[in-house]
């Protein structure tokens, strides 16, 4: 069965290249077909995504039939090493259907497709969309979704990494447990031509409010998927 993994991390330079590298190492000696898409990219200089490159050229050796160039696996590649949303200075629009798209071309060619995030889960991909947002677009679009959270071992990793976890947590609940569900009984309605779902969300899904930040998104993102 197809599956993707989506490799995202506590923090930017934290390993997630590295824990791409040994995935693939592990799923291909396994039997699997592998391969691997890295959405945006940022600090590229000289129009050389060196994570990109790197992992292609591994990719490559692994599934000689994955034969895609580097614009293919890197769609946005931005020069300042910095957050996506602030990288992209030239303001230009990370179109998400297209990743999405891309990612759908990529798994035909593989069994096995390891999508790596850039930053952490929180790191801004546009203004108000975030990088567990677009975990939860890849999670309405492919039924046999994983995400992976790599962290460190350092002075203070412990707060980042339950920091992260509760993120993922509440998203669990509040985002992929409904998306879950609906998954299930779509399936049914399409069956029965008939049917209604209603999904219980919130006003702070529309109106945040100060140091409920996880549970505003959360709620936010429920109020996107419905519509």
């Amino acid at each position: 069965m197809k599956t993707i993994y989506f490799v995202t991390a506590t923090n930017t330079n934290i390993g997630k290249t590295k824990a791409c590298e040994v995935f693939l190492n592990k799923f291909a000696s396994e039997g699997k077909k592998v391969g691997y898409f890295k959405p945006i990219e940022t600090g590229v200089e000289d129009n050389k995504p060196l994570d990109g490159f790197k992992i292609l050229n591994l990719v490559n050796k692994l599934n000689p039939t994955f034969n895609v160039s580097i614009d293919d696996i890197v769609l946005y590649q931005f020069k300042l090493p910095a957050a996506p949303y602030i990288a992209n200075d030239k303001k230009i629009n990370i179109d998400t259907k297209l990743i999405l798209n891309k990612a759908k071309q990529l798994l035909t060619m593989c069994d096995i497709l390891i999508v790596e995030g850039a930053g952490g889960l929180m790191v801004p991909i546009k203004e108000d969309y975030f990088m567990i947002d677009l975990i939860v677009d890849f999670q309405t679009n492919f039924n046999q979704l994983k995400t992976l959270l790599i962290t460190p071992s350092h002075l203070g990793c412990i707060n980042d990494t339950l920091l992260s976890c509760n993120i993922l947590k509440q998203y669990n609940i509040n985002v992929f447990g409904l998306l879950r569900v609906c998954k299930s009984v779509i399936p049914i309605m399409r069956k029965n031509s008939a049917g209604i779902i209603i999904n219980i969300s919130s006003f702070l899904g529309k109106i945040g409010l100060p140091l409920l930040t996880l549970y505003n998104s959360s709620k936010y993102a429920v109020e996107g998927i419905t519509d």
